[in-house]
């Protein structure tokens, strides 16, 4: 049995549950940091397992493709290997990041057609060489290559993408099941819900997503323009649409808040950059809410940076000593706070769980999304 949901409350339909891959079990609601070319950008492999708690890592189909390449990374005997990391690895197909580059991609029946924004060269991602480069690549779960619908699509361009994603899902999906993986474990394969705002597209993604039967579900084409109520609307709309027995993966979502919201809406998974670039930036995210730490008015706070924190910079750090790192450009500054903030996201899921197995997590939830959600000023 792959995912085995353990607890579900009864006012909500938040899980508790855990997924089972080649490189390890997954205690789920989780958050998966984002490793977009073999790294989890200024943090150790070994801060992220032995004081951070990622179960789980990202890697980028289309950033692994352009550098190193995927003969490198299946030389090395796949990403794991070649980054040194022992737990378990998702995928995305680069649809995203082939949607963000407006102008250097073009879209047909066949595939997408891109060219790198690192050197001008020209690429092609079918259904096919898509999953191909994710076998290559050895992740534990491997992503469908759908066209990610901007939030601001008329109707008939949703249906249209929407409708196309559907037939790359169904080459995909030969292609998966034609081919093994490389490397000795089993590679897990999710489909993407497409659809943007339309909840009539929704459901009709999730009722194809469904009756194809693979190992999850995940969920594309938010947060990428749309209004959070949308948002919420979509998932509102999901909720009781995707299949009961298998993961739900919320693509490249979000805020503390959002996250929350989304568990209790019943998605499962979870990754987005904003812990480490906006850490980059001098946010600090905590259980009061958001720090902006180059504010002069943290200049002589000695107080660490979050004394309820599960990370060791947590508290051997003064929030004064964080933001002189900042002002001063130092390298440490970001590292610091990338750590506190991926730390403070693992937190969230795990106290997250703890209150789903304890039948009380709409209550706690409620109590703590308006304080995640404020800037704090001092």
């Amino acid at each position: 049995m792959l995912f085995e949901n353990i607890h579900t409350n009864p006012d909500s339909y938040a899980r508790a549950a855990v997924l089972h891959t080649g490189h390890g079990d997954i205690p789920t609601p989780i958050f998966m940091p984002v490793g977009t070319v073999g790294s989890v950008k200024g943090v150790y492999h070994r801060d992220l397992k032995e004081d951070i708690g990622a179960k789980i890592i990202l890697g980028n189909t289309y950033h692994l493709l352009l550098r190193p390449g995927t003969e490198l990374i299946n030389k090395a005997g796949g990403l794991h290997k070649f980054v040194g990391w022992d737990r378990p690895i998702l995928t995305d197909s680069g649809g995203f990041q082939v949607f963000s580059l407006a102008a250097r991609r073009k879209i047909t029946e066949e595939g997408c057609t891109f060219r790198s924004h690192i050197d001008g060269s020209k690429h092609i991602f079918t259904p096919e060489n898509n999953v191909d480069i994710q076998r290559m690549i050895g992740a534990d779960i491997m992503m469908a290559l759908d066209e990610c619908t901007p939030g601001t699509a008329d109707f008939n361009y949703a249906k249209k993408s929407m409708e196309l994603t559907h037939r790359w899902l169904k080459r995909c999906i030969k292609h998966f099941k034609e081919t093994e993986p490389l490397y000795g474990y089993r590679q897990l394969f999710f489909p993407i819900v497409q659809g943007c705002v339309y909840p009539e597209l929704r459901r009709e993604a999730a009722r194809v997503v469904a009756e194809a039967d693979m190992d999850g579900c995940a969920i594309g084409g938010l947060s990428v323009g749309e209004p959070t109520e949308k948002m919420y609307e979509m998932l509102d709309v999901l909720k009781t649409e995707l299949p009961a027995d298998k993961p739900r993966y919320l693509m490249g979502v979000g805020t503390p808040a959002n996250i929350l919201e989304g568990i209790d809406r019943g998605v499962d998974m979870f990754d987005c950059v904003m812990p480490t670039r906006n850490g980059r930036n001098g946010q600090i995210f905590t259980w009061e809410g958001t720090i902006n730490i180059k504010n002069k008015c943290w200049e002589d706070d000695f107080s660490p940076i979050d004394p309820t924190g599960t990370s060791f910079v947590d508290t051997a750090y003064s929030k004064a000593y964080l933001r002189h790192m900042f002002i001063a450009g130092e390298m440490l500054g970001a590292q610091i706070a990338s750590s506190h903030n991926l730390a403070f996201y693992l937190d969230l899921v795990t106290k997250a769980r703890e209150h789903i197995l304890q039948g009380d997590f709409k209550q706690w939830k409620e109590g703590v999304v308006s304080k995640l959600s404020r800037r704090i000023t001092r």
